[in-house]
């Protein structure tokens, strides 16, 4: 048996309010979306302002990061013709994200979950990802 470690929604709350807080100072209005160890959804803010399809980009963001354990613009240098995971954008169904802005969230050396911004540039989204995860880590 083993002890598995996952973000609950009051960590959510707090990276959600550390991700508001720096997409309000750069003036992007965000859709951000935090997810458990496993990519199931925890929260969800879409500002005022935020774009509509970037509601699915955000959670499958936020699932990349926390299912697959690795940050989603790691994938995007991965997956372009002659990497080695070329072509894994259409997996599972296509919900695997390879445009920067989710993240993985680490308690020590576990995935405890994911954030997924989406709505700006992919560094802005990235900028306002680690933003979140900055609060939640300084908090503990």
């Amino acid at each position: 048996m083993r002890t598995i470690r996952s973000l609950d929604v009051e960590d959510a709350r707090i990276l959600i309010a550390g991700a508001r807080e720096k997409a309000e100072e750069i003036g992007v209005p965000m859709c951000i979306a935090i997810t458990d160890e496993a990519g199931n959804l925890l929260a969800f803010e879409r500002m005022t302002g935020g774009k509509v399809t970037s509601i699915t980009i955000a959670i499958d963001k936020s699932y990349t990061a926390s299912g697959a354990k690795k940050a989603t613009h790691e994938y995007g240098a991965a997956s372009q013709p002659g990497a080695p995971a070329y072509g894994i954008a259409s997996a599972i169904g296509g919900r695997l994200m390879v445009v920067g802005g989710g993240l993985p969230v680490m308690d020590g050396g576990d995935v405890v979950g994911g954030i997924g911004v989406s709505s700006g540039t992919p560094a802005q989204d990235m900028e306002v990802a680690q933003a979140g995860i900055d609060r939640l880590m300084s908090r503990a």
